[in-house]
């Protein structure tokens, strides 16, 4: 958790994971150092997150931990009326999109996506911040497990997570999200048992067409593992 963020009531306060893995380069450094404020929403302008973008958007999506950033990067492309805004914390992983956003010697200058802002902290204080029903979707793609039983609370889908995602996502706005292991898959099914928020529209173990594929989707399938996709509907 970003030092500056205020706890979010409810929800463990604390950031589990990693925020970097192997030494930066010199041009992943000048992503992080310049790129990366430029292209990410200000937290102070979140209130009106439509205003985050080149032009206003006719609905407004979050992605929580995007990775590589793949399908974040794909979903923005595909849907240029949609803004964006991509959380994910890991220093590799931002620079992983932002190398592919930002051309070498544009760190300074090259403009992204128009409808794509990053958020580099805490994802549950950009939710804690939005306006209620701020968003049509949530995407949730492949989260880290965290498969042993007492590390649950730093699942991002827990009982005490529901009523945040819940109170953002406006009513008919859509939970995508994805997961290949099965300990995540069983907890899936068991948190959204016990909640009246969400209804369930889809549970499938083949991708949908329009969902963009992620490099953990796709390693899941080299292991052999099946991973499950789901849409919760908020009520």
């Amino acid at each position: 958790m970003d030092p500056h963020d205020p706890p979010v009531e409810g929800v463990p306060n604390r950031l589990y994971g990693r925020r970097r893995g192997h030494p930066l380069r010199a041009r992943q450094e000048r992503l992080l150092q310049l790129a990366a404020p430029r292209l990410s929403a200000d937290p102070a302008g979140i209130a009106d997150p439509g205003a985050l973008f080149a032009s206003r958007p006719d609905e407004v999506w979050v992605e929580v931990g995007f990775g590589g950033g793949e399908h974040a990067e794909a979903l923005a492309r595909a849907n240029p009326r949609a803004g964006l805004i991509a959380s994910e914390v890991f220093e590799n992983g931002i620079c992983a999109l932002l190398s592919r956003l930002v051309p070498e010697g544009g760190e300074e200058t090259a403009p992204g996506l128009p409808n794509l802002r990053l958020w580099t902290r805490d994802a549950r204080h950009l939710l804690a911040g939005l306006p209620e029903g701020a968003l049509s979707r949530l995407y949730l793609m492949f989260p880290d497990p965290w498969p042993k039983s007492r590390h649950a609370k730093r699942r991002f889908v827990h009982p005490a997570m529901l009523p945040l995602v819940a109170r953002v996502l406006r009513p008919g706005g859509e939970w995508r999200m994805a997961s290949d292991h099965p300990v995540y898959q069983a907890w899936v099914e068991e948190v959204f048992a016990a909640q009246e928020l969400f209804e369930p529209v889809l549970d499938v173990r083949e991708r949908p067409a329009d969902w963009p594929g992620t490099r953990y989707e796709a390693k899941a399938h080299r292991e052999g593992r099946h991973p499950r996709y789901w849409i919760w509907r908020r009520r």
